[in-house]
């Protein structure tokens, strides 16, 4: 079961890349893209698939060829998304808050990680602030969010996945 989700990532993965289609769900997430450009192939794939299981568990009442089968496309999903994006996923974090110079000095500090402030204007309130932006990898993102949320529990974060991260303390 593992190694077929893992051997089904792969190869599903360099056909994506390739351009291709196996003619399954992934065609599906063609057409979805093709449409709506935001979702990620692996995320139309892995949605379609699991809506599939859910129906076989339904008509079929194989529950445990159903957890088996989810285990085995939730491991394709994120093999496809290794193979397009990489081992290293970085993420951007922005973040909105007064007390952003002791924000930026504690992680730098405690994560070593740099940020970047960004004159900013909401325009809604129309207060003019300086917005923190900082790139760090998956395992940094919660350390640097309970560090905002410590300093000031009204902050206002957002995080986005990073397609490619180049320069100092990522890959050159």
């Amino acid at each position: 079961m593992f190694i077929g989700g893992i051997i089904a990532g792969i190869g599903t993965a360099i056909i994506l890349k390739a351009g291709a289609s196996t003619g399954g769900t992934d065609l599906l997430s063609y057409v979805i893209k093709a449409y709506n450009n935001r979702f990620r192939s692996s995320r139309v794939i892995l949605i379609a698939d699991a809506i599939i299981i859910f129906l076989n568990i339904i008509f079929f009442r194989e529950i445990e060829i159903g957890l088996y089968s989810a285990i085995a496309i939730y491991l394709m999903g994120k093999l496809i998304d290794i193979v397009f994006e990489g081992f290293y996923f970085t993420k951007v974090m922005f973040i909105i808050s007064d007390k952003y110079e002791i924000i930026a000095k504690t992680v730098g500090e405690q994560v070593k990680r740099g940020s970047t402030g960004l004159y900013s204007k909401g325009m809604y309130s129309k207060n003019e602030k300086i917005m923190l932006f900082c790139v760090a990898n998956r395992k940094e993102i919660s350390q640097i969010k309970n560090i905002v949320k410590k300093i000031d529990k009204d902050a206002f974060i957002v995080t986005a996945d990073a397609m490619e991260t180049l320069g100092k303390g990522f890959s050159e």
